[in-house]
């Protein structure tokens, strides 16, 4: 048996692929495992005949592998969170699931690899779920307001005038009364009913979401700008282990407000980043946006870059960066537990 062995497992919904290799990137074994609580199980048993485990790395921590890394986690095995492998080392490797895991082995040992996997245990996952599935209802509530717009064409003019001209919860209220079994009409009604249901649901989750957050940071809401879903959305990209990021700047980097450079020539410049988690760049810039509006102190200094020449993407690029710096203390004070009495003493 040997000491110090990396373990690197390349997930997927039925099959997670697992690869050994010893302290020196040697490749010990590979081996295929049901992705399930028990197929971890016999993985991480696999592993310790062949010696001693200390640390994993595992593509696809927030999906496929978020079962597996919480096993690995809760039996003391440092676990690493791996990308994919860089496109060009795939064309001079090929690709299969035993190859990727042994890269991600790799990048374990070798240190490129270092993300702490995010933790969703707490408020932040709780949001996470409440989040998707209002974000669903809402999609299909935008699917069933242009499904009765694209009918309404080909009806007549009498339906028409009554219907055109009304928004959102009024057209589909105008909908819902129609008592013609007439297709179209049959259909509208079933459009304008799914219409409300679909919003009634989205307004209930956006209630449980507001309960969470008010009651987790509440001082996240009371920053200019920062609503209930933007809020929300900050704190499930943070995670339910915030301290994972070492500084705003991570922070800011992990939301895609760092800035990039993009100069060329005599033009020396920077520009919004195109990586991170675009739904919490979203939010970041959803606050931007509703402060350059809203609030003096913002509008002031829009007005001052504008005079130095900076142009609205630019200056939205430095009030997205700013946020991120003024909000991470914030999430990170809430989504960290407070400490017991006894670990006090």
């Amino acid at each position: 048996m040997q000491d110090d062995l990396v373990l690197g497992v390349d997930t997927h919904k039925d099959v997670h692929v697992a690869a050994i290799v010893d302290a020196v990137g040697r490749l010990m074994d590979t081996a295929e495992f049901a992705s399930s609580d028990r197929g971890g199980q016999q993985m991480l048993a696999w592993v310790r005949r062949h010696g001693c485990l200390r640390r994993a790395g595992i593509e696809g921590t927030g999906s496929y592998g978020y079962r597996l890394t919480k096993l690995l986690r809760a039996n003391g095995v440092e676990t690493i969170e791996v990308n994919r492998p860089d496109r060009s080392a795939r064309r001079l490797r090929g690709k299969s699931d035993p190859i990727d895991a042994e890269a991600a082995a790799h990048a374990v040992l070798s240190g490129r690899a270092a993300a702490i996997p995010k933790d969703r245990e707490g408020p932040a996952g709780a949001l996470r779920a409440l989040m998707v599935a209002r974000r669903s209802a809402v999609k299909a509530r935008t699917q069933a307001t242009n499904q009765i717009r694209a009918l309404l064409v080909a009806c007549d003019d009498d339906l028409r005038k009554r219907l055109n001209e009304l928004l959102g919860r009024a057209l589909a209220r105008g909908c819902a009364r129609l008592r013609s079994t007439e297709g179209t009409r049959s259909a509208l009604r079933s459009l304008g009913r799914r219409w409300l249901n679909l919003d009634r649901e989205a307004g209930d989750l956006e209630g449980e979401i507001a309960l969470i957050v008010t009651r987790v940071a509440p001082r996240l809401l009371d920053r200019p700008g920062v609503g209930v879903l933007s809020a929300a959305q900050l704190l499930i990209t943070a995670g339910d282990n915030p301290r994972r990021l070492r500084s705003e700047a991570a922070f800011a980097a992990l939301c895609g407000a760092s800035p990039v450079e993009a100069s060329s020539g005599r033009t020396s410049r920077r520009r919004l980043s195109r990586g991170g988690d675009r739904t919490a760049n979203a939010a970041l810039w959803m606050i931007a946006h509703v402060r350059m509006v809203r609030d003096e102190k913002t509008r002031s200094y829009a007005a001052s870059r504008t005079e130095r020449g900076n142009n609205r993407k630019e200056i939205m690029r430095l009030l997205m960066r700013y946020i991120a710096r003024e909000l991470y203390p914030i999430i990170l004070e809430s989504l960290t537990p407070e400490p017991a009495l006894d670990d006090v003493a």
